[in-house]
């Protein structure tokens, strides 16, 4: 029997914790889709993240009901689009992606982006606080929300989120919303853990600590997240690469291999055009 990797845990300032690396599934669609998610269940993974407009939340769920593991042990997470920020549209797509999943509660509820030219991104919170209040979620947060979205949404609803899924990678490390999640208690989730992967796996500092430590590139820069407390969500779609993925859970970096690796960071790290404070998502 194949031991699975032992996958550390960080809280949020409710209590609520998630494993380090979880299993993302953007064009993971259709059976194919449904096969890859049950399949990281299987090999260890418990948390799976899909959203609204990744039109993927019913393979998901197929994979998620295939998966011969416990309901209670995954953290299910989707994310509520932009044209679905004013109330109404809001409670209906939390339910519709309910539905769409087949489960009686979405584990892990999002806001994708805070779209702020629109300005609604109030109203889709109080949403989605309504909707844990009526058991329909069981732990809200938000994607890609800036400090000052963040403060906003909490003075005005007094309800703080858990979880930030942010653009994260070594070529975009963030260390000052990283600072500002650990003050609030918010955990960083990392979206495109990878980032550029061909350019940033060919890195020489990266293909020096995969060498130092016997491991691929990949596995340096997941490790590297695990070392700066953030979760991560790779997608892989192979369960070859799903294993080596989750394995990453367990390198231990010393701190000048995070150091170097964080030194990366360039003024132009981001994958597109995706700056929250000018972003607007459909």
């Amino acid at each position: 029997m194949t031991t699975r990797p032992v996958v550390p845990s960080f809280t949020a300032h409710n209590g609520f914790a998630l494993p380090a690396i979880g299993l993302g599934t953007y064009r993971l669609n259709g059976d194919s889709g449904a096969d890859a998610v049950a399949g990281g269940i299987g090999a260890g993974y418990r948390l799976i993240d899909t959203a609204f407009n990744y039109e993927n939340e019913g393979s998901v769920g197929r994979g998620v009901a295939a998966a011969e593991v416990d309901r209670s042990e995954i953290v299910v997470t989707t994310k509520l689009p932009g044209r679905h920020h004013p109330s109404e549209r809001a409670r209906d797509s939390i339910e519709e992606s309910r539905s769409r999943l087949g489960l009686d509660m979405t584990d892990l509820h999002l806001i994708h982006w805070p779209n702020p030219s629109q300005d609604e991104y109030v109203q889709a919170w109080a949403a989605l606080v309504d909707a844990q209040s009526r058991g329909v979620v069981r732990q809200i947060g938000v994607s890609n929300f800036l400090p000052e979205h963040v403060e906003r949404i909490e003075a005005e609803t007094g309800v703080r989120p858990v979880v930030n899924q942010i653009e994260v990678h070594p070529y975009f490390p963030q260390e000052e919303q990283l600072a500002y999640h650990r003050e609030k208690g918010i955990l960083t989730e990392a979206w495109s853990p990878l980032g550029r992967a061909k350019a940033l796996l060919d890195e020489a500092v990266i293909r020096e600590v995969a060498a130092a430590h016997a491991i691929s590139p990949a596995q340096v820069v997941l490790a590297w997240h695990v070392a700066r407390g953030t979760v991560s969500i790779p997608k892989a779609s192979t369960l070859e690469h799903q294993v080596a993925n989750l394995a990453a859970a367990e390198v231990v970096l010393d701190e000048g291999e995070v150091t170097a690796i964080t030194a990366l960071g360039r003024p132009d790290g981001r994958l597109f055009d995706a700056d929250p404070r000018t972003h607007e998502e459909s």
